[in-house]
């Protein structure tokens, strides 16, 4: 009973801290990726020596952030990451294509580890050396390019992203699979093509196209920066709110 007294009593609410930095600290470092069980409650009982009730209130406030999903009779398991944004939600490109009944598919056009460059210090916020992994992608609608696609890797905080040749499963897919990030920042702008861009593209020399630029962090570590651009007139933004928001 005393063991209970110190963890439920008066350091009953460090010891919940504690335990819940620590569950944090490894859901949002991607040591327990998306999809990760997280230790049954007996489990995280006996690693901390504490009791059922005070397991129960660090779970409880996981779920409350997102972070985990609690299932009847299963277990916890590390949520995916979910986008709250009352104007734009990182864009699943298959999805959107296959929504309006065309073919979706992908190629990768080239894929660089390299040396920060000074134009990515400012893309990514990392000094300039600093190993990245840039990617150029190219989405097709039924044959037809949707969107280019030019990302920055952060290989400091995703060393793992070099294992992968993403010459099948596009960069974003398999970072929202095994990557958590906490921040993410979205800028919308347009741009004429130019000549390279018009022949990735396959439109004409000075058409209209939209760009969208975003940026995600982890606990302010930069991980990815990324920038899309479409065919002005394949791709538009839509969003629905209250007057509340």
């Amino acid at each position: 009973m005393s063991g209970t007294a110190k963890t439920d009593g008066n350091g009953g609410i460090a010891l919940y801290q504690r335990i819940r930095n620590d569950l944090e600290g490894r859901i949002l470092s991607g040591e327990w990726p998306p999809g990760y069980r997280v230790p049954f409650e007996h489990e995280l009982m006996d690693t901390y020596s504490c009791s059922r009730m005070t397991v129960n209130k660090v779970l409880s406030g996981l779920a409350a952030a997102g972070l985990v999903e609690r299932r009847r009779r299963a277990g916890s398991f590390v949520s995916r990451p979910k986008v709250h944004s009352a104007v734009l939600q990182i864009p699943d490109l298959k999805a959107e294509v296959e929504n309006r009944g065309e073919q979706y598919s992908y190629k990768l056009l080239d894929r660089q580890k390299r040396g920060a460059l000074k134009r990515d210090k400012a893309r990514l916020e990392i000094r300039v050396g600093s190993p990245v992994l840039a990617l150029r992608c190219r989405h097709d609608a039924d044959e037809q390019p949707f969107a280019l696609e030019e990302r920055l890797l952060n290989l400091s905080a995703v060393p793992e992203a070099l294992k992968q040749n993403f010459s099948v499963i596009p960069p974003s897919t398999w970072l929202v699979d095994h990557v958590p990030w906490t921040e993410a920042e979205h800028r919308i702008s347009a741009c004429n093509a130019d000549k390279s861009l018009a022949a990735d593209l396959q439109i004409e020399a000075g058409a209209a196209c939209l760009v969208i630029e975003r940026r995600t962090w982890r606990n302010g570590e930069p991980i990815t920066s990324v920038r899309l651009v479409h065919p002005g007139a394949l791709y538009d933004l839509v969003a629905r709110f209250t007057p509340a928001g």
